[in-house]
């Protein structure tokens, strides 16, 4: 293709779209690989058709790609495919009929109330840093945020009089949150001496802050709740993503509706929450079997 369409498909997803940086990266890192499979077959990539973009998805399976992964890909195709289209570059969209590949959805891990507290309690606010790490953690837990959300706060979005965090979810969109007196006391008791021990001289438009007084990063919170699950004595495989299905379970298990615990989340859509009813009812079975003297 003599245009850089990857490059205007970039600026479209960014600019029309609205899609966070980290959404951007994960289509274009999608788009390169589809863009060396042409190359390799010495392919424009506006000419690929329907056979080729199922010979690509295939050979993204023989290459170790789970399941999802190829999905995920697939999508990316069809967004840029469709980009094309409306932009004139094709006469049509090849892939209109590209199947994806067979997945087995799975229940998302969660912790148990008493992992919960556990993990909360590992986080000891006597340090500043351990300060940050406790109010992080039971920010996570009160709110089921994001990571993303959660490293990109604003000591603004946050109102800890009302009791409420203001973040921008997927797509910009910006949702309100509720979060308990518990994760308040931990924010406030944070940001009246920890945040500017660990800032110094420094200044960040950041909440969440690192010794060195920069913003928090994802992959830095994830080695500290790791580290934490450790400490806790966790044996399950620990993220943030985690505490984020154990907040949406917990509240369905002690009776919250469904539509309330799809706004909290953040889905678009109602089925993306649907997966945790299917988690309480596993439990229910769980309990039921195990007391129940005829199960």
């Amino acid at each position: 293709m003599s245009r850089d369409w990857l490059g205007e498909f970039e600026s479209y997803l960014r600019v029309e779209k609205g899609l966070s940086p980290n959404s951007v990266l994960a289509y274009r890192s999608d788009l390169e690989k589809l863009a060396a499979f042409a190359v390799a077959r010495k392919l424009d990539l506006a000419a690929l058709d329907a056979p080729a973009l199922e010979e690509w998805s295939r050979e993204l399976r023989r290459g170790g790609l789970a399941a999802r992964s190829v999905a995920r890909a697939q999508v990316s195709a069809r967004g840029f495919y469709r980009f094309l289209l409306l932009s004139r570059a094709v006469d049509e969209d090849p892939t209109e009929r590209l199947q994806a590949p067979r997945m087995e959805r799975s229940l998302p891990r969660f912790l148990s109330r008493d992992e919960v507290e556990r993990l909360l309690e590992a986080a000891a606010p006597s340090t500043p840093a351990g300060a940050r790490d406790r109010a992080m953690l039971e920010l996570l837990y009160a709110s089921g945020l994001r990571v993303s959300e959660l490293v990109g706060l604003r000591p603004e979005q946050c109102n800890l009089r009302l009791g409420i965090v203001t973040c921008m979810g997927k797509g910009g969109k910006e949702r309100v949150v509720p979060v308990g007196r518990t994760a308040i006391d931990s924010i406030s008791s944070y940001v009246a001496s920890a945040r500017t021990a660990l800032l110094g001289k420094r200044t960040s438009r950041h909440l969440f802050v690192s010794r060195l007084g920069r913003a928090m990063t994802r992959q830095g919170f994830w080695k500290i709740i790791r580290a934490y699950g450790r400490k806790a004595g966790i044996r399950k495989t620990l993220t943030p993503h985690v505490v984020r299905h154990s907040f949406a379970t917990h509240l369905l298990e002690n009776g919250a509706d469904l539509r309330s615990v799809q706004t909290m989340l953040g889905h678009a859509d109602i089925s993306t929450t649907q997966i945790y009813t299917h988690v309480t009812r596993e439990r229910l079975k769980q309990i039921y079997r195990r007391y129940h003297p005829r199960a």
